[in-house]
Formats: C-alpha cells, sequence, structure tokens
C-alpha cells in the first residue's frame, strides 16, 4: 500500500507510465508529479493489462451504462483493484517512482512544525515557519479584520439609519370645482379653485369652500355671521365679552 507524506494524493499512473497527484493538507490544490514512462510496458509486458483495461471500460460503457448505481459501484471497484494483477516487476517500479514522485514533490511543500500538516508555498508563513493556520500571516489577518470590522460598522449604521421621513398616511385631496386631485397647494392644480377651508362661526370645524352647512354642528355657514361685541340697538362696538352696550345699556345680543 503507498503511503504519501500528505494526507491525500491521486495516483494517476496507466499500463504506460506513472504520474501521482499530492494535494496541500491545507487548501487542497495539488501538485501534478513529472511521467514516467514504464519500463515493463516498453518491453512488451504489459500488453494482457491493455487487453484487460479494456474489458473493464467496454463493461462500463456497455448494457450496464443505463444503470448509474451500478456504474458507480463498479468504478469504484475498478479504482479499488486497479492495479490487481500487474507483474511484479511493474509493482515494484511502480513503488519505486512513486518514491521518486515523492522526492519531487516535497520541493513545493512544508511541513508545519505544528500540526505537522504538509502544506503548499501560499498555506506556509514563511516569517513564522508554519501554516498559516497556525500562524496566519499578519497583513493578510490585519486585512480581514479591517473588512470584518468595516461589514460590522455598516450593517449598524444601517440599522440606525432614517432612511425616509415622510408621512406613513397620505390621502388625495378633491377640488369641489372641477372633482379632480388638486395638489397640495393653496388651489386647484386644474382650475386653480380657491382650497382654502372655510370656518364654522359657531364650532370652528374647517369645511370646504362649497360646503353650505358645517360638517361638524350643522350650522348655516351661509348667514351673515354678527360681529361680536356690536350692539344691535345702537351698532356701538363694544369689547369682546361685554353683556351690557356701554352707550345705550341694551343687552349684547338682543335686538
Amino acid at each position: 500500500m503507498l503511503q504519501a507524506f500528505t494526507r491525500n494524493y491521486h495516483d494517476n499512473s496507466t499500463d504506460a507510465g506513472f504520474q501521482f497527484t499530492l494535494y496541500c493538507d491545507s487548501c487542497n490544490d495539488g501538485y501534478k508529479t513529472s511521467f514516467i514512462e514504464s519500463e515493463t510496458y516498453k518491453k512488451g509486458k504489459g500488453s494482457r493489462l491493455l487487453g484487460q483495461g479494456a474489458s473493464i471500460v467496454g463493461g462500463l460503457l456497455g448494457g450496464k451504462l443505463h444503470d448509474v448505481g451500478y456504474a458507480a459501484e463498479r468504478g469504484s471497484s475498478v479504482l479499488s483493484e486497479r492495479f490487481d494483477g500487474h507483474s511484479p516487476e511493474w509493482q515494484k517500479e511502480h513503488e519505486q517512482v512513486f518514491s521518486r514522485a515523492q522526492n519531487e514533490a516535497s520541493q513545493h511543500f512544508h511541513r508545519c512544525p505544528s500540526c505537522t500538516s504538509y502544506v503548499c508555498d501560499q498555506c506556509f508563513n514563511e516569517d513564522e515557519g508554519m501554516c498559516v493556520q497556525c500562524a496566519p500571516r499578519q497583513e493578510i489577518y490585519v486585512a480581514q479584520a479591517r473588512a470584518d470590522a468595516m461589514r460590522r460598522n455598516i450593517e449598524e449604521a444601517g440599522q440606525n439609519a432614517t432612511v425616509w421621513q415622510g408621512n406613513i398616511e397620505s390621502k388625495t385631496t378633491i377640488c369641489n370645482t372641477c372633482g379632480k386631485p388638486a395638489g397640495t397647494g393653496k388651489f386647484c392644480n386644474n382650475c386653480g379653485a380657491s382650497m382654502e377651508l372655510k370656518e364654522c362661526p359657531k364650532c370652528g370645524a374647517k369645511n370646504a369652500q362649497t360646503v353650505r352647512f358645517c360638517n361638524n354642528c350643522g350650522d348655516n355657514l351661509q348667514q351673515v355671521a354678527v360681529p361680536t361685541g356690536v350692539c344691535q340697538g345702537c351698532g356701538t362696538q363694544n369689547p369682546p365679552g361685554t353683556r351690557f352696550c356701554g352707550q345705550c345699556g341694551v343687552a349684547i345680543g338682543v335686538a
């Protein structure tokens, strides 16, 4: 059983030669070793194995192709039994090349003394002599911390921000003269009629200009209001709140 120095590797070898991919224990990026042609294959001893490999592929692509579960199961079986039946010379050569491949790949990996993982150049902190999981690069860690803080600040500012200050409730004012939306001004946008409200002299409620009776107390809005404090006997203007005329003594409001 071959054992790579990294935790994961893939054997790309065929009858014609040998090649391996070893993966970084941290980021899982792989390094593929150089292809080494098989001496056994060149001597013609692999012809029988080529026929066997062709029959396996044919079995996978034949009548069972429609059965996905069968194909997946058979595919994993082929991988596990990939080198069964090879000659002892081929298997010995395979082990020797695997050792050479590891020596080649080891130039592209670093062993972390803290966690004992083998990592690629990108995952190794040269300044600290450890992998970036155990000793993150300062500039990257600072940049990441600043980015995290910025996101938190933006989220907090967004939660506290007032993005709209309008009124929740609104209604459209219809002009009593032309019957169309009048807008928000003092005069109708369509016909120019005054949109000022008429105040009821009795209760002070606001009413439209065309309303004849107060919509709050029912008082006639068309009658002429008598000025407050005017004596109906002699016409003298008295101060507000006066009950009797100071000129003629008549009770205010009594003819």
